[in-house]
């Protein structure tokens, strides 16, 4: 899908990259952040505290009141769905929206591979959690497991990104819809071109 958008002059200063868990949402968005020279912001540092509380549920109007305020300024890169949050906070104001549509046999291998990584070397979290493996292969505990929720919101997610791309609403926002690890590759290389290309233009003058 990056060929069809290869012309594109530009995908904005406001973007948001989202997908399902182990998509690449917070690898993507970071480059592009370096690339574009915008602020980055991580919707699941913002959301989880101690102790794996997320804000979503246990104080919604706090984690609403820390993304207006992340996306408060002219160029920023948001990693992460929060699909309702994000809608009420910086939608309106979007440029551009990619999403990372993977499928799902790679995204159950990436998270079998990085929840392993993450708590073999007791990777800290958000500042505060640490991951742990054996949870994620217990589907039927449901929400605590990674797998339980790639497998049950795949199609989900898919459906409701679908009807987003043609809803009237949202008619201001380009969509940009990835479906390999190849085609992510060759958008943010082309990104990376146009990126180069106007920091040339504007130091000539």
């Amino acid at each position: 899908m990056a060929a069809k958008y290869a012309e594109q002059p530009s995908i904005g200063n406001r973007i948001h990259v989202i997908g399902n868990s182990c998509a690449g949402k917070s690898t993507v968005a970071e480059r592009l952040s370096q690339l574009l020279d915008a602020a980055f912001v991580e919707l699941d540092a913002l959301n989880w505290e101690p102790n794996w509380n997320g804000l979503n549920a246990s104080n919604p109007a706090e984690l609403e009141r820390r993304i207006r305020e992340a996306t408060a300024g002219e160029r920023w890169v948001v990693a992460g769905s929060y699909a309702a949050f994000s809608q009420r906070t910086f939608w309106n104001r979007l440029h551009t929206v990619i999403w990372l549509d993977l499928p799902m046999p790679q995204l159950l291998l990436r998270v079998i591979r990085r929840s392993w990584r993450r708590s073999r070397s007791k990777e800290l979290l958000w500042g505060t959690n640490y991951e742990r493996f054996w949870p994620h292969l217990m589907v039927w505990r449901k929400e605590e497991s990674l797998i339980w929720w790639i497998v049950t919101q795949h199609r989900r997610k898919r459906r409701a990104m679908l009807e987003y791309m043609s809803a009237p609403q949202w008619s201001h926002i380009r969509f940009v819809r990835l479906t390999s690890s190849a085609g992510i590759e060759e958008f943010l290389r082309n990104v990376e071109r146009v990126a180069k290309n106007h920091r040339v233009r504007v130091a000539g003058g």
